[in-house]
């Protein structure tokens, strides 16, 4: 894999985890119930891709 690869694979990593911790506060400072739930279980979902991505772009 080409260096400009994995640059783009930490990118989106990046944004990835980004995208997970603006989701996962939001679901536990405005929401609540099953909504609440719900959107932290896709932000944790979310941290699956984040670590391929991650190993991608070290190895």
């Amino acid at each position: 894999m080409s260096p400009m690869d994995k640059m783009w694979a930490s990118f989106v990593a990046i944004g990835l985890m980004a995208g997970a911790s603006f989701l996962i506060s939001y679901a536990r400072n405005r929401t609540r119930g099953v909504i609440r739930i719900i959107l932290s279980i896709i932000a944790f979902l979310m941290f699956v891709p984040i670590l391929l991505y991650m190993v991608v772009s070290i190895l």
